[in-house]
């Protein structure tokens, strides 16, 4: 494949909302010494035929953005308003000193709403000094992105109703890959939207049950119904050792880490 007809994704962090080692633990993974037992929160990087897009940005964003060389950001594809997905919106800010068009942003409707209030200096008024030319948009169905410098770059998004608990998110599908990361349950009317996967990346947080995420079981069980190619696991929590999970899953699956690097077709 090459690079126009492929979507190239870098995995900025496999974390859960504490990210992991967390703050005064020394559990046996806290401590590891694997580099793939350390996460940062949720994110993941994703260029396609010249165009860039970012998929959340968690307090680690500026952390992720240097260790991965992320140089510019066409568009933002929010799955859901919580903290650890959205807080390090601001530091968009350095991607518009250079280029003054404003960064699409773009949520389900219900996180839209959260995201203007909770950053009304962004969204609502604007003309705070050096704020983040953000727009946000309410994502009712397919739609485009293009790029910031060339303008007539596109490409197609596909986003996919989910559900975090109670709360209706987003996963997004792009060419051959779809990344659901917080969600306890993928409808089946979602399904047909992700038919014919190269790579899922699919929410696992820990083997005991949670009301807002997936368990490893059932993951497996959703993640062998999609039928992707290749599926990997994300927002684990510390109760995640990585080598432990990498030895059960059955073929076709793995634990992701941070900074895994995918390629599907566009």
């Amino acid at each position: 494949m090459t690079d126009a007809q492929s979507v190239k994704v870098t995995i900025l962090g496999t974390g859960t909302s504490t990210g992991v080692p967390v703050l005064t633990c020394d559990c046996s993974i806290c401590t590891s010494d694997d580099p793939r037992d350390s996460r940062l929160r949720c994110s993941c990087f994703i260029r396609v035929g010249g165009i860039n897009i970012l998929i959340d940005a968690g307090p680690d964003f500026r952390q992720q953005a240097m260790r991965s060389g992320i140089e510019d950001v066409d568009a933002i594809l929010i799955t859901h308003h919580h903290f650890d997905h959205v807080v390090g919106l601001d530091d968009l800010r350095p991607f518009i000193f250079q280029n003054r068009r404003k960064i699409p942003c773009y949520a389900v409707p219900q996180s839209a709403d959260a995201l203007r209030d909770m950053f009304s200096y962004i969204f609502r008024d604007g003309n705070y000094p050096g704020v983040p030319r953000l727009e946000m948009h309410d994502v009712e169905g397919p739609f485009d992105v293009a790029s910031r410098s060339e303008d007539d770059l596109a490409v197609r998004i596909i986003p996919i109703p989910a559900v975090h608990g109670s709360l209706n998110v987003l996963g997004f599908r792009i060419g051959g890959f779809a990344y659901m990361t917080d969600v306890s349950d993928v409808p089946f009317a979602s399904r047909n939207l992700l038919e014919d996967l190269d790579v899922l990346v699919l929410d696992a947080l820990r083997d005991r049950p949670h009301p807002m995420h997936m368990t490893v079981d059932r993951a497996t069980e959703v993640a062998a119904e999609i039928g992707a190619k290749q599926t990997y696991f994300t927002h684990f929590s510390h109760e995640i050792l990585h080598s432990e999970l990498e030895s059960r899953l059955p073929e076709g699956m793995a634990p992701a880490y941070d900074g895994l690097e995918i390629t599907a077709r566009l």
